[in-house]
């Protein structure tokens, strides 16, 4: 079964909403940086990505699958319409997004790696 492994909003104010962030879940980020802001609750990810241009602000709940490529060919038949490709965001993680007829987005993830 595939579970859900974290969500990363994209925010206008990466600094405002890591303050926020921090005064709601009483803990300092694991990462802190202009690209990507991230919190470990409780084994659960949650991420702060700044608004880059040509995107919109929300959020985006990733599912881990255990392949990427298999999981897009399958949610697509089912209807789903590919929004972002494939794309290595780290060592032996990729990420890719899919919108529903709903325009909701889902992300998918894919550890190759031991880690997840």
């Amino acid at each position: 079964m595939n579970n859900v492994e974290n969500i990363v909003y994209t925010v206008t104010d990466i600094a405002t909403a890591k303050a926020i962030h921090i005064a709601l879940l009483g803990v300092e980020p694991h990462t802190d940086q202009p690209y990507y802001v991230g919190f470990n609750v409780a084994g659960f990810e949650i991420g702060l990505t700044p608004q880059r241009p040509h995107s919109s602000v929300g959020a985006v709940a990733h599912i881990h699958v255990p392949d990427l490529r298999a999981a897009l060919t399958e949610v697509r038949r089912a209807g789903a319409t590919l929004a972002s490709e494939p794309t290595q965001v780290a060592p032996g993680t990729k990420v890719a997004t899919v919108t529903t007829p709903d325009d909701i987005t889902l992300g998918l993830i894919e550890h190759t790696s031991s880690e997840t």
